[in-house]
């Protein structure tokens, strides 16, 4: 791919303005990196409600209408559910625009092929982001990590627990979506939300070489069941292995200005061990990053632990990166790719019954 960086404010367009809106927006807010210049959405109650924030800004109800106007755009924040993730992103990749997608990228990999070559025939970006990699205490962890201070890395924990009350409301035409993912085996605490977790792993420790794993099932109302509990444990190409655990607490309250999940990493080296207590939800009222080393316990009290943060924050990597071209874009296609084969060896193996498989195999 050709990229010139852009010497103007990137003009960009929002596709999609329904709940993750208010998290994606943070980036471009006050951001003189960027112009909105549109808005696309077929809700026409949205369209006035996320107008008001961008008076300069078109509104139109779908991307075809946006092209057809002739409206100079540059790139795309595409917030569309995962089902039309293939169809939508090759269609603006076509309308030569860059594209920011919001994770999973898609479902299966002949869909990724597919979005990938449109990206290569259209000469455009294809990025698809992903914020975990911006919550500052996870920063912190991993810049514990390379620094040595643990000494050797021996292996790591990750934990979710999916609560039933608490946050923000959420839409029930976003969970009729999340409904279809699941009628295509791809739930929403292992596949969906679990694609942060996966990307954590990736980032922290590279390459992964096998993948053991056992998903379960729990019914929560007629012909909707939750994708725990779940284990999985894997392997990294450097031999630090991972261990994931999802559990579900139906009744538990998790205050949350978000969803409700209670999330924890702790990585154990030979020196000492260091622990992100909360993420989405604000569950362990401690310190958001600890480290043991040394007999000592240091406490980090003021990293930005809000996980609406992270999105800011990832929308101006992107929007900085189109005017620079510097630095990863996290994630290109590519890496976005081998997140996805870590979901899919992780069902793989499940269905198999916990054999060991290998991502690059799928």
């Amino acid at each position: 791919m050709t990229f010139e960086p852009y010497d103007r404010p990137v003009r960009a367009a929002f596709i999609g303005l329904g709940r993750i809106y208010d998290l994606n927006v943070r980036g471009y807010k006050d951001n003189p990196d960027v112009e909105v210049v549109a808005l696309v959405d077929p809700d026409a109650d949205r369209r006035a409600q996320r107008g008001a924030e961008w008076p300069g800004a078109g509104t139109f109800a779908s991307a075809a209408d946006l092209a057809a106007s002739g409206l100079p755009v540059d790139a795309v924040e595409v917030l569309l559910p995962v089902p039309l993730h293939v169809e939508g992103v090759c269609e603006l990749l076509a309308n030569g625009w860059h594209v920011n997608l919001q994770k999973p990228m898609c479902s299966d990999l002949d869909d990724a092929r597919r979005m990938i070559e449109a990206a290569n025939a259209s000469d455009r970006v294809l990025r698809v982001m992903e914020n975990y990699l911006f919550y500052e205490p996870l920063r912190k962890l991993r810049a514990t990590v390379e620094s040595g201070e643990l000494g050797t890395i021996g292996g790591y924990h990750m934990k979710m627990v999916g609560s039933g009350r608490g946050g923000w409301d959420v839409p029930r035409s976003s969970y009729e979506w999340q409904f279809a993912q699941m009628q295509r085996g791809r739930g929403i605490l292992v596949f969906d939300d679990g694609w942060h977790k996966l990307s954590t792993a990736l980032w922290l420790f590279g390459p992964v070489r096998e993948v053991r794993a056992w998903v379960g099932a729990t019914p929560v109302m007629a012909g909707v069941e939750l994708d725990a509990p779940t284990s999985i444990v894997w392997e990294h190409d450097n031999g630090i292995r991972g261990v994931w655990d999802i559990t579900l607490a139906p009744e538990m309250y998790l205050r949350s200005d978000y969803y409700t999940n209670d999330e924890r990493w702790e990585v154990t080296g030979s020196r000492g061990y260091a622990r992100v207590n909360r993420c989405t939800g604000r569950g362990i009222q401690q310190p958001s990053l600890e480290i043991y080393a040394d007999g000592e316990v240091r406490a980090f009290h003021a990293l930005d632990d809000d996980w609406a943060s992270s999105f800011r924050d990832s929308g101006r990597h992107w929007l900085r990166w189109l005017r620079n071209g510097d630095g990863p874009l996290l994630w290109d296609a590519d890496a976005a790719l081998s997140v996805l084969r870590f979901a899919l060896a992780i069902y793989a193996s499940s269905e198999a019954g916990g054999v060991g498989v290998d991502p690059r195999s799928i």
